[in-house]
């Protein structure tokens, strides 16, 4: 008989698929067969020709499950599916079905079942499937992820929890993340004191860490669309610290902290030619993680052609400096398939903080 949980949130960016990531790993350790399906998908790519949530494809990707890909992500909100819902052109049953469908068949190829749920309770709604409904459908106990805090943490629970009651799920963990370190386990005994009246058990997972929460280079490529240039070794490389390349050459260098991704103006030449030159250098590698280089003006060739020589990572963009740093700072960190530094990272973390033998115990 197979397994399962269902994991969920409280809200966008508390970790959840850093979660899932981190139970797939731990649950290989015990089970032979583990799979994972994200029923709702409201961020799709492509990935190897099929259309798919982009946490799916990630897993998928992560631990060779190419093979169950297309159960993965059965229902993908690609733009316009919510109009067409709403317009009849879909089904009502269509999202029942093709999740249970999709359900059924992974449950019979696994011993343990990893669901993970899209944002908050509530995300799924417009198409009448959101995730408490999708927890009592496929009979899963639920993990919900919470941030770190105490009032806030407890205010956010009791709002989701409202709806899984209405939808008879069963909610049996409580996982609080993204702990600051030096509060940590106060705060896990005031929210356990705090739920201390339900069945449901509060553990923990990650202590912050920007490690996690900061994109890599190919991240910052895909947000802004556009190609990532130079060493393609260093695509996975972590950018800690974004700065504007505005004042004197020598100030900027001599000002950038561990692993930035500097933002220059095209004009700058004597501080793209610098950077470019720095690259060479150690300590200074690893202070400079890359460069974008914007506005619409063109670099001179000379400069260009250094660039190019240097193999330092670099994204060339029209957009204004103020602008990009502006669009990278309100920017919050996927993870993907290929960000090995961090998901090796994760997994090593997750064999420390979190029990999964206490969890698999109450399923």
């Amino acid at each position: 008989m197979c397994k399962k949980i269902f994991i969920g949130a409280t809200g966008q960016h508390c970790g959840k698929t850093t979660i899932s990531l981190s139970l797939m790993h731990l649950a290989r350790k015990k089970y032979a067969r583990v799979g994972f399906i994200k029923p709702i998908g409201p961020k799709c790519i492509q990935y190897h020709g099929l259309t798919m949530d982009m946490d799916a494809a990630m897993i998928a990707g992560v631990y060779n499950l190419d093979e169950d890909a297309h159960l993965m992500s059965p229902m993908p909100l690609t733009p316009g599916t919510t109009r067409q819902f709403l317009d009849g052109k879909i089904s009502p049953d269509y999202p029942h079905q093709v999740i249970l469908n999709a359900l059924e068949k992974l449950e019979k190829k696994n011993d343990f079942l990893i669901i993970e749920g899209a944002g908050h309770c509530g995300v799924g709604s417009v198409v009448g499937m959101n995730n408490a409904r999708i927890a009592a459908l496929a009979a899963a106990p639920v993990l919900m992820v919470s941030g770190g805090g105490i009032g806030s943490v407890i205010d956010a629970v009791e709002l989701n929890l409202a709806l899984y009651r209405e939808a008879q799920a069963d909610v049996r963990f409580i996982m609080i993340n993204k702990l600051v370190a030096e509060k940590r386990e106060r705060s896990l005994s005031y929210l356990r004191q705090a739920f201390s009246r339900s069945n449901i058990l509060v553990t923990s997972a990650f202590n912050y860490s920007p490690v996690l929460a900061h994109p890599t280079l190919q991240h910052v490529a895909d947000l802004l669309e556009l190609p990532l240039h130079g060493d393609p070794q260093e695509r996975s490389r972590i950018c800690h610290n974004i700065q504007l390349g505005a004042s004197s050459s020598q100030r900027v260098i001599d000002h950038l902290e561990d692993s930035t991704l500097l933002i220059v103006t095209s004009s700058r030449d004597e501080l793209i030619v610098t950077a470019s030159a720095l690259h060479h250098i150690a300590n200074f590698k690893q202070k400079l993680a890359g460069l974008i280089v914007s506005s619409h003006a063109p670099m001179s060739l000379i400069t260009q052609q250094i660039l190019e020589d240097s193999g330092i990572p670099y994204i060339r963009i029209e957009e204004t400096s103020s602008l990009v740093f502006s669009r990278l700072r309100e920017h919050v960190s996927k993870i993907g398939p290929e960000d090995k530094e961090k998901i090796d990272l994760i997994n090593s973390i997750a064999e420390q903080y979190i029990d999964f033998d206490a969890i698999d115990a109450r399923l």
